[in-house]
């Protein structure tokens, strides 16, 4: 089924939202490439209201029954939290739109999942970092949202995509796939596979910290690039984290390497370039001071000390997917050129040599912070 197929029961779908008002228009919004976007408006009491209609993608996510109970969970939890205060519940979190029948999803008449929310007006967001105070003030609302769900019981959580930031069992599928090379092109990446291999120790850290409890298990976002954020169009101050689809337990370390490595990089993600492509101490710290402001002593000694390691592991951790994905024909990131998912290894690489060669700095601004 193409995506247009699916997304044939729109209608049918805003039939059975729970929405005010009568019907204006409905249009795609965004350019996600996982879930369909809708802004539907509806004219109630002469106002335009605005809500967010989106077709899951349930093929991506097996389970968007337990996705949107995680999803409940931490916006009602949030919403709490923001009231009590004194902030702006409608705009400071998601807040789910439920059916008609009271459910937090429609599953429609040819097996298309949707949800529906309260469109957040008035915001912007930004896919990449063009000035450093962008990337500060990112770090200060993911690490509010740490904050703020410091307290929910993150072992309730259904693990939406298991073993998602188990980098163990990244690497293990690494291994198999450059045994089976499905097609042929070991002999092509000798460099990249050897630069990989040769970190397997550093594979166990975070997880075996965790399994053995010096790191506490926390609400997760495992998404946290800076288009996740809306920002006010007008104050540009950060409003809303969006994007909660891969809400799981996990590790605070990780959501912060994510953003480093996404983040903290002079190169795009997929520069064929890599003389452009270094580790940026300026913005490094820049998100290392915002992030441990927001989270306003709410981590624990061992998170803090590890932060330099989230950023280093996330890195290679993305790097060794993308070159898993490279070996095994390009099955699971969509790519739109010929190695490209190979290009998108190397900036991978290229930006943990440059961690490892400033690793001690690293630790000394996080030091100067914490």
């Amino acid at each position: 089924m193409t995506r247009e197929q699916a997304c044939a029961k729109i209608d049918e779908a805003i039939s059975q939202m729970n929405y005010e008002g009568t019907a204006i228009e409905h249009y795609r919004y965004g350019n996600g490439h996982i879930n369909d976007t809708f802004v539907v408006c509806r004219l109630n009491n002469k106002t335009n209201t605005k809500y967010l209609l989106q077709r899951m993608n349930h093929e991506v996510f097996k389970n968007p029954g337990q996705l949107m109970k995680n999803i409940v969970g931490v916006t009602s939890f949030l919403r709490d939290k923001i009231i009590i205060n004194g902030g702006d519940p409608k705009r400071e979190t998601l807040n789910v739109v439920p059916t008609k029948d009271g459910n937090s999803y429609y599953v429609d008449s040819i097996g298309s999942y949707w949800r529906s929310y309260l469109f957040v007006d008035d915001t912007i967001s930004y896919d990449l970092v063009e000035r450093t105070e962008d990337f500060y003030l990112s770090a200060v609302a993911f690490g509010n949202f740490q904050r703020l769900l410091a307290d929910y019981p993150a072992h309730t959580l259904y693990e939406t995509i298991k073993d998602f930031h188990n980098t163990k069992v990244r690497f293990e599928n690494l291994k198999k796939a450059i045994e089976k090379d499905v097609c042929s092109r070991v002999k092509y990446v000798r460099e990249e596979i050897e630069f990989a291999l040769a970190r397997e120790a550093d594979t166990g850290i975070l997880v075996d910290m965790q399994e053995s409890g010096e790191l506490p298990l926390r609400v997760t976002h495992n998404d946290t690039k800076l288009n996740n954020i809306l920002f006010d169009k007008e104050t540009k101050k950060p409003v809303c984290i969006i994007d909660l689809d891969t809400i799981m337990p996990g590790l605070s370390i990780n959501d912060f390497g994510d953003s480093i490595r996404f983040g903290a990089s002079t190169g795009a993600e997929d520069e064929k370039d890599l003389s452009k492509v270094n580790f940026s101490l300026e913005l490094y710290e820049a998100y290392v001071k915002g992030f441990i402001e927001g989270t306003a002593g709410s981590l624990t000694k061992n998170e803090l000390d590890m932060l330099p390691m989230g950023a280093k592991l996330m890195t290679y951790e993305c790097g060794i997917r993308f070159l898993t994905d490279y070996l095994e024909g390009d099955t699971y990131f969509r790519i739109h050129r010929e190695n490209h998912n190979l290009d998108r290894c190397r900036t991978q690489f290229k930006l943990v040599s440059d961690m490892e060669e400033k690793f001690d700095i690293m630790k000394e601004i996080v030091n100067k912070y914490a």
